[in-house]
């Protein structure tokens, strides 16, 4: 599969063509250098205008600029451009970028454009698209410089340099043997500084290789990538075949949109969603939480409808209420973000995840402790009332440890069921919260004030 190569110039080739703009385009744009910085100008264009421009483009550049854009766009445009053409910005993309393309469009479509494709890159993006996109293998590339373990350092410089121009993973060499079985790494500056006549395998006979299975999930191979601050790690199959490397880039890619997928998915919104998806998307996404919210609710205001009578009788009460619940409900966010991060971030533990909520309970009562205090404080100086005082700050410490608990404690039960720990739990937790703190503060006021 061919590699991009260089810094493309595809706005300045355009004006040079004498052909013009299309949609009036800035002059920043005509100076763009970089393919990400013309990919945001080119998703400023409307649809057609920019099958109009990616049509004028080098097909090197066109590929470039595509495979830097965001995914709603890369698909929409590609699913505008014809399968030829479709056809030839993938051959010139790297096998990841144009397997996370493919992945996106309808079968029908996708199968059109594989057909084009040249036979020996049709059947490599047609493996890489059997790997779960969630997994190693589906982020991992292809195009890496792969030397047989018997070479000689001089025959393994010569080789990279005749191949280079179609690997896109300079840092690293690969070392394998005659069954393809990974062997060792080696760094390009190693190559570089051992003599002459050296043979590899020499270079990595002490080495503790680290690799992954294509079947490893993608956040914990971005993990290990940031622990080992390595800027590639091999992917491997079960007999220890070498497939591909997963680099540094995607690493970032992933933590991204592992982030902004957790955010989104903790308030009930699509993970994928974006200011460009269809409303109607947004929707069918958004939907079914909003109603499981309407029951949760339903479940607050039941608490509050029980009773109804001691509100009747000390209507302070409705004012005090959203304080407990609000500042409960914020103790227990803190608490999720924080646990979710951690998901996030290192291997599941489930020792070391309970023992975390553990802490959360002790932050819940040192917190609490601080801000009942000075909420008695304030409730007595605005009332001379020492009773609702003592209910009010009484209430809002019992609900801030519960906010505590239960923030800590939602993304670890989730992960327990098989689900994603960062999943509406915002959503679970406002119920939580809400229902304790108007349960406590109401049922304490009708025990000793009313």
């Amino acid at each position: 599969m061919s590699r991009t190569k260089g810094i493309p110039e595809p706005l300045r080739r355009w004006q040079e063509s004498g052909k013009g703009l299309p949609g009036d385009v800035d002059q920043r744009v005509i100076d763009a250098l970089h393919p990400a910085d013309a990919a945001d100008h080119i998703e400023e264009l409307g649809l057609e205008e920019q099958v109009k421009f990616i049509k004028q483009l080098p097909i090197r550049d066109a590929a470039d600029s595509i495979a830097e854009m965001d995914r709603y766009d890369q698909r929409e445009l590609m699913e505008r451009l014809n399968t030829g053409l479709a056809a030839r910005v993938l051959e010139f993309m790297s096998p990841d970028d144009a397997t996370d393309i493919l992945e996106d469009l309808d079968d029908d479509h996708r199968e059109a454009i594989l057909r084009q494709i040249k036979a020996e890159d049709r059947e490599e993006l047609s493996t890489l698209l059997t790997f779960d996109p969630e997994t190693a293998g589906g982020v991992m590339n292809t195009e890496v410089a792969v030397l047989r373990e018997d070479l000689t350092v001089d025959q393994a410089i010569h080789e990279i340099r005749t191949e280079v121009e179609d690997k896109s993973i300079p840092y690293y060499a690969y070392l394998t043997d005659h069954k393809n079985h990974l062997t060792g790494v080696v760094s390009m500056r190693d190559l570089l500084i051992t003599r002459s006549g050296k043979r590899l395998k020499e270079l990595t006979k002490n080495q503790h290789l680290i690799s992954v299975r294509y079947d490893v999930d993608k956040e914990e191979v971005a993990r290990l990538i940031a622990h080992y601050n390595f800027l590639a790690l091999p992917v491997i199959d079960f007999d220890h075949r070498f497939l591909g490397v997963v680099t540094v880039d995607d690493v970032i890619d992933i933590l991204h949109e592992e982030a902004s997928e957790d955010m989104q998915s903790m308030v009930g919104a699509g993970t994928d969603e974006t200011t460009d998806s269809p409303w109607t998307y947004s929707v069918q996404k958004r939907l079914p939480w909003l109603i499981i919210n309407v029951a949760n609710s339903a479940i607050s205001a039941w608490v509050v409808h029980l009773f109804e009578a001691n509100i009747t009788q000390m209507a302070i009460l409705a004012v005090l209420m959203p304080i407990v619940a609000n500042q409960a409900g914020n103790t227990g966010q803190q608490a999720l973000a924080v646990m979710i991060r951690q998901f996030a971030t290192e291997k599941f533990d489930r020792k070391k995840s309970w023992l975390a909520v553990i802490r959360e309970l002790k932050i819940g009562l040192a917190n609490g402790l601080c801000v009942s205090t000075m909420v008695f404080m304030a409730v007595l100086l605005l009332t001379s009332n020492t009773g609702l005082a003592g209910i009010m700050s009484a209430a809002l410490f019992f609900d801030m440890i519960i906010g505590a608990v239960v923030g800590g404690s939602i993304p670890i039960l989730l992960k327990e069921f098989g689900r994603d720990p960062a999943q509406a739990s915002s959503i679970f937790l406002t119920t939580i919260t809400d229902s304790m703190g108007f349960f406590s503060l109401l049922g304490l006021a009708g025990i000793f004030l009313l």
